[in-house]
């Protein structure tokens, strides 16, 4: 499918010129002649449905979540929502409870509502949302994942990883075991997995159990309960602090103590890991600021900017009572 970006690209302009070009606006005659040519050679048809939802700005912007019952999430959602009232505009908030086909589905709804751009907080990025966003042709953020082509904002996901998983070796910890979430997700399954992994094979005497769970609280917790009880970890490494949380009740249900028998970390900075008993260790994001960066660069490009948005925000390790250095047993 051939876009006005694809046309821009191969005549040398912004997008910005082919659209006035297209809607019988003010171009030079060599530009004109230059794009008449491209046009006719690619075959490109105005697409009609985009066109329409272009008629008038609204000042509406949809966001478009994976699941509500989410620390991170509603943390990035209030940080939008004030950024965007400070800036006039009103937020739609859709929810697709981790559904991949209804976050596409919900690109086309929220562009038929005629709003003037979408954040989305993306699980993943198949070819099915690349279609949607170049069909409905307003802008769309990608929050969280990573897609080339796509405007998107992401945390340094390696970086978080190999920090927590060194800062675990750098413990003397030799026995490890890695509550990681499915490879689809390329933020948290695979570019954090990745970082963890990374650091820990420093060392060629360590061993690693890895265990795949979710993002879901109870389902993580029923893989801990059946983990926790066989593992000679020293070392528990959780993929979020929403796993690091349910591996903590596991924990106490089984009889361990932490960090007694086994330090724990998460990733997150979620505010309840710093009041529970003992405190955990975790890898701190900025939420608050990747919601109100992702509001000022949606602006931008809803007002004609010409430019592909890439940003990477940066973490914080916060070292905390859940993680200990290792004490060698005496036999």
């Amino acid at each position: 499918m051939v876009t006005i970006k694809d046309i821009a690209h191969k005549a040398g302009v912004a997008k910005s010129t082919v659209s006035r070009y297209l809607n019988g606006g003010s171009v030079s005659k060599k530009t004109k002649a230059k794009l008449d040519e491209i046009v006719n050679e690619t075959g490109y048809a105005p697409n009609t449905f985009a066109q329409s939802l272009k008629a008038k700005k609204t000042n509406m912007i949809g966001t478009i979540i994976p699941r509500l019952d989410s620390f991170a999430t509603n943390t990035i959602l209030a940080s939008i929502d004030e950024e965007l009232r400070n800036k006039h505009y009103q937020l739609i908030i859709t929810n697709t409870n981790q559904n991949v086909k209804r976050e596409v589905e919900n690109i086309y709804t929220l562009a038929k509502q005629k709003v003037d751009g979408i954040i989305l907080l993306a699980t993943v990025v198949t070819p099915a949302h690349r279609k949607a966003i170049a069909e409905v042709n307003i802008p769309v953020l990608l929050l969280g994942q990573s897609a080339e082509g796509l405007n998107t904002i992401v945390h340094q996901e390696y970086e978080a990883g190999y920090k927590l998983g060194s800062y675990a070796t750098e413990l003397g910890h030799k026995d490890f075991l890695y509550f990681t979430v499915l490879e689809e997700d390329q933020a948290v399954g695979q570019l954090r997995s990745k970082g963890v992994l990374d650091a820990l094979k420093k060392n060629s005497d360590t061993t690693i159990e890895i265990v795949e769970t979710n993002f879901s609280f109870s389902k993580a917790y029923e893989k801990a309960m059946n983990v926790l009880a066989t593992t000679s970890a020293t070392y528990v490494l959780c993929a979020t602090d929403n796993i690091a949380l349910a591996v903590m009740k596991a924990a106490h249900t089984l009889g361990l103590s932490i960090p007694t028998d086994f330090s724990l970390s998460g990733f997150g900075g979620y505010e309840v890991t710093s009041i529970v008993t003992p405190t955990i260790t975790t890898v701190k994001y900025p939420y608050e600021k990747l919601g109100s960066v992702s509001v000022t660069n949606l602006i931008e490009l809803i007002e004609g900017e010409d430019k592909i948005i890439t940003i990477e925000l940066p973490n914080e390790l916060i070292a905390r009572e859940s993680t200990i250095q290792l004490i060698k047993k005496t036999p």
